[in-house]
């Protein structure tokens, strides 16, 4: 009888990262994989899965209007342990670093399910950057029976943590795997160019929220200097977010603020662009693998292996400097034709097949 794993995961990067892994257990002849969707970005998630053909048996749908982070931990952690049950799941796969990432593993822990941790080992070494991501994910792997490690250096951080050898696996980065499949499907948006540089703008983390509305203003100058440049910026569907960054940009002739796109447009989307403007994890790894330079809002990274090779660098987040260092980027093409030339540190897009191997053998 085959075993059934349960896939939870919540939020777009999750489903986008899950759906190679998905794919890779369902050509198991010993694995069934069912997906548990927590809800979290519903709309965005279930765009994401949809490129891959990936179905879901469930959504917990726990989301409700500007609820606290806590109040959302209190929903998942009933809904997901019934659901682990009902599902009659012989192992659970969490991904990464969100609320539903811990909440998800304490639920199975808590029924006596074992729990695996794709993209486990990642740490940026300070609980409060990202925040709540760095705990959630140090929470994780302290729960969690088998680890799959995106890189050597992930795994280094598990082993000083205690993890035993044996139990982690270096596969490569999913995401890798998922974003080299969309950007062969994907489609660029209508108002892109064909011509002239472009640069794709994402902003949310929550440790920026303080600070964003003054990096968004300060962007709006950025972009007004450079008129040969096209900044599109996917504003995330939060409404903090929202509130801060479209009032000082949406008069900007040259920056197109556009909804969140299906992932294979977004694929498409990076892809097409000249350089990567960020405070996301996921797209520095999405901008290594394409090829794309990756400049960071952030002052710190969990994903220390772009900086080392050359593709990502960090601005930090105090916006005169961040946006100062970013332009200086933006001007400078032999810095940024050599960032593009660097090999890809995160994976060669077949970890999900090496994650499915791996769990074969652990069930076996």
């Amino acid at each position: 009888m085959k075993k059934r794993i349960v896939l939870a995961f919540g939020t777009r990067p999750e489903a986008i990262k899950m759906a190679p892994v998905y794919l890779a257990l369902a050509r198991s002849g010993a694995l069934e994989p069912v997906i548990l969707l927590t809800g979290q970005h519903r709309t965005q998630l279930e765009q994401a899965l949809s490129i891959f053909g990936v179905p879901h048996e469930r959504n917990l749908d726990v989301m409700t209007e500007r609820q606290t982070l806590p109040e959302l931990a209190a929903r998942i952690l009933p809904q997901a342990a019934a659901a682990f049950r009902g599902l009659k799941a012989d192992y659970v796969l969490v991904h990464g670093d969100t609320l539903t990432t811990f909440v998800s593993a304490w639920a199975a822990f808590l029924e006596r399910i074992p729990v695996g941790h794709v993209e486990a080992g990642l740490r940026s070494g300070s609980m409060s950057e990202p925040f709540p991501e760095e705990a959630n994910r140090v929470l994780t792997d302290a729960l969690c029976d088998t680890f799959f490690a995106p890189t050597e250096g992930a795994r280094a951080n598990l082993l000083k943590s205690g993890a035993a050898p044996a139990r982690v696996f270096v596969t490569g980065q999913t995401a890798v795997d998922a974003i080299l499949f969309a950007s062969k499907k994907g489609v660029l948006p209508d108002d892109v160019p064909e011509r002239g540089p472009v640069a794709t703008v994402t902003l949310h983390r929550r440790e920026n929220w303080p600070v964003l509305n003054e990096l968004a203003r300060r962007l709006a100058g950025v972009a007004r200097a450079r008129a040969e440049w096209t900044f599109v910026f996917p504003v995330h569907l939060n409404p903090v977010v929202r509130e801060a960054v479209v009032p000082p940009l949406s008069g900007v002739g040259n920056v197109k603020l556009v909804e969140p796109l299906e992932y294979g447009c977004m694929a498409a989307l990076l892809a097409r662009s000249r350089l990567i403007l960020t405070d996301s994890g996921g797209l520095q790894e999405e901008g290594a693998s394409l090829g794309v330079p990756v400049a960071v809002v952030r002052n710190v990274t969990e994903r220390p292996e772009g900086v080392e090779a050359g593709i990502v660098t960090l601005l930090g987040n105090e916006p005169e400097r961040a946006m100062t260092e970013f332009a200086a980027l933006m001007d400078d093409e032999p810095r940024l034709d050599r960032m593009a030339s660097v090999k890809n540190p995160y994976g060669d897009g077949r970890a999900s097949e090496r994650i499915a191997a791996a769990l074969e053998r652990r069930l076996a």
